[in-house]
C-alpha cells in the first residue's frame, strides 16, 4: 500500500512539475491522473511495466481505500466555511446563486457528456 500510495503521489508530483514548468493552465493533479492512467494501461498491455506497485491490483486497492475515506477531505473545507460565516452572511445570496448555477451547469455538462459517450460507445450494427 505504501508503494502504491507513493506511485500515486509521484504521478501527482510529476503532473505538478510539468504544469508549472510548461505554464499550462491545467491542474497538475489532472496531468498526474492522466499519467497514472497511462501507466495502468501500459501495465495491462506490456508485461515488462507490471512491476512493483503496478502488480496484483495494488494501485486499485489503494485508490479504493482513499475513496472510502474521501469524506475526511471535506473537513478542512467545512472548517473554512465556518471560519468565513460572516462573509457568507453578508454575501449569502450571491454565494447561493453561484453554487446553484454551478450545480446546474455541472449537471447539464455531465448529462451531455454521458449522452455523447453513450452514442460514441454504442455498438454499431
Amino acid at each position: 500500500m505504501i508503494a502504491s500510495l507513493g506511485l500515486i503521489l509521484i504521478c501527482q508530483l510529476v503532473g505538478e512539475v510539468c504544469v508549472r514548468g510548461a505554464g499550462v493552465p491545467i491542474p497538475g493533479p489532472v496531468v498526474g491522473f492522466v499519467l497514472l492512467m497511462l501507466l495502468l494501461m501500459a501495465r495491462d498491455q506490456i508485461p515488462l511495466v507490471a512491476r512493483g506497485p503496478l502488480t496484483g491490483g495494488a494501485v486499485e486497492t489503494t485508490a479504493k481505500g482513499l475513496l472510502r475515506h474521501l469524506s475526511l477531505m471535506f473537513v478542512p473545507a467545512g472548517v473554512g466555511v465556518v471560519q468565513k460565516l460572516d462573509l457568507i452572511a453578508s454575501h449569502g445570496f450571491a454565494v447561493f446563486a453561484a453554487l446553484a448555477l454551478s450545480v446546474i451547469i455541472t449537471m447539464v455538462v455531465t448529462v451531455a457528456s454521458f449522452v455523447v459517450a453513450g452514442r460514441w460507445l454504442a455498438p454499431r450494427g
